[in-house]
């Protein structure tokens, strides 16, 4: 009786033969990087909170490839924005995310990052995406600890599924001159 296979994480397409398994280098690269995220957790409230849960074992982002926290943003590629961002605040996030080496991904946790949520005020930044670009959007108020690792799953997805040649596309590049990126 044959036992199930259970496979973390399914192999990319490609050819297989005795002894040999050849595929695309793209996506052989996007399945390295969606599995070992480095995040960095820019917390300023109580979206924090969660994601400390989310780290927990309970929940254990640590099986996604992501248990290596970096607090320096030089050794991290997944930049997590969690919580109340002011306005005096935001060219400390934006230099965070340029220190960051490219390929950088970021997700917004929670409605204070991704819209300034319940304090619409002259002081609070209406959302991240005014400073920096945003992959992903987790909501809520404070997102429990199974968003925030959905929204991890949607990143990985994303990397996964990203082209080498992304980065250095016209497309790009206007992007990050949309915000004054180099």
């Amino acid at each position: 009786m044959e036992k199930n296979k259970v496979n973390m994480v399914d192999a990319p397409e490609g050819h297989v033969g005795e002894g040999f398994f050849a595929t695309k280098f793209d996506q052989v690269v996007g399945l390295a990087r969606a599995n070992s995220l480095w995040p960095l957790p820019f917390a300023t409230s109580c979206c924090g909170i969660e994601f400390m849960a989310t780290m927990a074992s309970h929940y254990d982002l640590a099986r996604f490839g992501s248990e290596r926290v970096s607090f320096s943003p030089r050794q991290a590629d997944m930049l997590l924005v969690m919580g109340t961002i002011s306005k005096k605040m935001a060219p400390i996030l934006r230099q965070v995310y340029e220190q960051m080496s490219e390929p950088r991904w970021v997700i917004a946790v929670g409605a204070c990052a991704s819209s300034g949520g319940v304090f619409d005020t002259y002081s609070v930044l209406q959302g991240i995406d005014k400073v920096i670009p945003v992959d992903v959007y987790v909501p809520g108020c404070p997102p429990r600890p199974e968003q925030i690792v959905d929204g991890v799953m949607q990143l990985q997805e994303l990397v996964k599924n990203e082209s080498q040649r992304r980065r250095h596309s016209a497309e790009y590049k206007e992007l990050l001159a949309s915000y004054n990126i180099e």
